[in-house]
């Protein structure tokens, strides 16, 4: 079989490194700011996909939009109430 050229980039440590910090903002997110934390989070699981980490920065860059829009909603019902 021929070696044929992957245009895929491999992953660095960089990548993961990103791609949990994705991870960790998702959960301050939810937890502290949505609006700071989960915009970190996307731009650090985006970041993190791109150089390398393809499923798992796109899960943390999802997971921070999730987690911010959660949060939201709960606040927003809190303060309603």
């Amino acid at each position: 079989m021929a070696d044929m050229p992957s245009t895929a980039r491999p992953r660095s440590n960089a990548a993961r490194i990103l791609t949990i910090v994705g991870f960790v903002f998702a959960v301050l997110a939810l937890l502290l700011n949505p609006i700071i934390f989960g915009v970190l989070g996307v731009i650090a699981g985006i970041v993190g996909a791109v150089l390398g980490d393809k499923p798992l920065g796109w899960y943390a860059a999802a997971a921070s939009v999730v987690a911010a829009i959660i949060s939201i909603a709960v606040f927003s019902a809190l303060v309603n109430n």
